[in-house]
């Protein structure tokens, strides 16, 4: 079984990946560019979080269960976290996040317009580390499908964010079934990527690769629904932070679920506590909050997210049992941890 040691030495292996094709790219005129990269990640040497790394682990847990170790994989899980961070970075400009990972997001300490460029340079970073797989051995036709089924993935996160904001702007045309479409490309599509590249770089064997792709997709949506009930319902004690978006008025699953389930008297009270054009720092109040609670219980809105986030771990689980993979400590790892995900 693999230990909790065995799965951070993954992550410190990654982390020393992005370092390496940071480093390679940096040089004295551009250094303050490549110190608000290392910023970002967590790995300028400071106090700061470098976050969980899970996208990458999830990769180099794929490729180990078919191929038994991760070193192969590692140029590929670098590039899905560079990735994912790039969207980090423009997403806080976005919604005006101040705060990523416990400390200043980026643009709040360096400005918007640099904070921009960093998130273009991740990218591009991204896309240098997947070139590091040449040295490794991997045929140009493995590369080639790898960068193919990146960018693919990079265009669905830019979808997502899309309909992210597209919902936050057109917040009563936004229903479970348009959540459902933007949950996948924003969450779901780059850790189904993560599953699959891993999966891609270990076996040619499409059928292998095609249900470790299912799995990771049913365990995007999963793990976003999870967060959609602590988001609501958790507990600080488990989640490290207060449930908060009723409070920010976040339309999450639940919150879409009442509004198309409530009572009318029920739904237009939802509506007015969300849809106010003008809302002051202390909207809602916290009586308000506890108001929209109420509602979202009443109609079973949390029941109904915790049934379809079930669901989806069952379809993860069953996905991964039918790759029929070798190795079986990784594959234990990535069972442990879709049960795990799954606790609100």
């Amino acid at each position: 079984m693999l230990t909790q040691a065995d799965l951070q030495a993954m992550i410190t292996d990654t982390e020393s990946e992005i370092l390496s094709v940071v480093d390679a790219a940096d040089g004295p005129a551009t250094r303050e560019l490549y110190d608000m990269v290392r910023y970002h990640m967590g790995l300028d040497g400071s106090s700061g979080v470098s976050g969980k790394r899970l996208r990458p682990l999830l990769g180099l847990l794929a490729y180990a269960s078919i191929a038994g170790d991760h070193v192969g994989a590692l140029p590929g899980a670098a590039a899905v976290e560079l990735g994912h961070n790039f969207s980090l970075v423009h997403d806080d400009i976005e919604d005006r996040d101040v705060e990523r990972r416990h400390r200043a997001a980026l643009w709040t300490v360096f400005g918007v317009g640099q904070a921009i460029n960093t998130g273009d340079t991740l990218f591009v970073l991204s896309r240098l580390a997947l070139h590091r797989l040449s040295n490794l051995g991997f045929s140009d036709s493995k590369v080639l499908r790898l960068f193919r089924l990146y960018d693919r993935t990079c265009l669905a996160l830019c979808e997502g964010q899309f309909l992210d904001l597209w919902g936050s702007e057109h917040g009563d045309r936004m229903t479970v079934d348009r959540y459902f479409d933007m949950i996948g490309r924003k969450t779901a599509a780059l850790i189904a990527a993560s599953i699959e590249s891993g999966a891609m770089l270990a076996t040619d064997d499409q059928a292998v690769v095609d249900a470790y792709r299912r799995f990771g997709w049913a365990l995007g949506l999963a793990f976003q629904l999870n967060d959609d009930l602590l988001g609501i319902w958790g507990a600080e004690q488990e989640t490290g932070k207060e449930p908060s978006d009723l409070a920010k008025r976040k339309r999450t699953l639940p919150v879409l679920y009442a509004l198309e389930h409530a009572s009318p008297d029920d739904r237009d009270r939802l509506r007015a506590i969300y849809d106010r054009e003008e809302p002051t720092p202390d909207d809602p109040t916290p009586d308000e909050v506890a108001e929209a609670r109420a509602i979202l219980d009443r109609t079973g809105a949390g029941e109904y997210t915790r049934r379809e986030a079930r669901r989806l771990r069952d379809e993860a689980l069953e996905a991964l049992d039918a790759a029929g993979v070798i190795e079986g400590a990784a594959r234990d790892r990535l069972r442990d941890i879709i049960v795990g995900a799954i606790r609100a």
